[in-house]
């Protein structure tokens, strides 16, 4: 008996994807299993093409960044620059992370995010976190945390629930990062 073998991808197109699943089917080797794309309140354009792809196909979402760099922690301010020893100056990262997040639409769209949390009783990252995992398409998604004490508001979102009231609201909050037209 043969071991399992498990595939996956991070960072692929819809159009990629299913290029790779037609080319394993036709030529019988082991296909994608498993996406690991970016995904999170500030990063939504993945829904229109790549969700539906891997419903359709079986395959795990195991997105990366739902909390958007720590920008939806709400720690960061507008108008400041990134504080020293964060995501957005450490490592050859560190400029994707300030070009992809650290600017005034981003701030904003944190500070009409923080009302929301603030009125169900949940920590901002809790609510970010929870609101990637209450997409049926998403098997898990992976949190990165510098410290140890930021792991506690992540995983709390196992446990929380966003009303379908509150998950309508923050759908419409963002709705314009679906469209993909305001990131990068």
């Amino acid at each position: 008996m043969g071991k399992a073998r498990y595939v996956g991808c991070s960072n692929f197109l819809a159009w990629q994807v299913a290029r790779a699943l037609g080319r394993s089917e036709v030529l019988g080797v082991v296909r994608f299993d498993s996406v690991q794309p970016r995904y999170s309140l500030l990063s939504r354009e993945l829904e229109r093409e790549l969700f539906p792809l891997c419903e359709q196909e079986g395959i795990a979402v195991i997105p990366f960044n739902p909390i958007a760099g720590g920008l939806l922690s709400g720690k960061h301010r507008g108008g400041a620059t990134p504080p020293a020893g964060s995501r957005f100056t450490l490592g050859t990262a560190a400029q994707l992370y300030v070009d992809r997040y650290w600017n005034e639409r981003m701030f904003t769209t944190v500070e009409e995010l923080r009302p929301l949390a603030a009125e169900v009783g949940m920590d901002l990252v809790t609510m970010a976190v929870a609101w990637v995992m209450a997409n049926p398409v998403i098997t898990a998604p992976i949190v990165g945390a510098s410290r140890p004490e930021q792991l506690a508001p992540a995983l709390a979102a196992a446990e929380a629930k966003l009303s379908p009231d509150l998950k309508a609201r923050l759908d419409a909050l963002t709705a314009e990062y679906r469209r993909g037209d305001a990131v990068r």
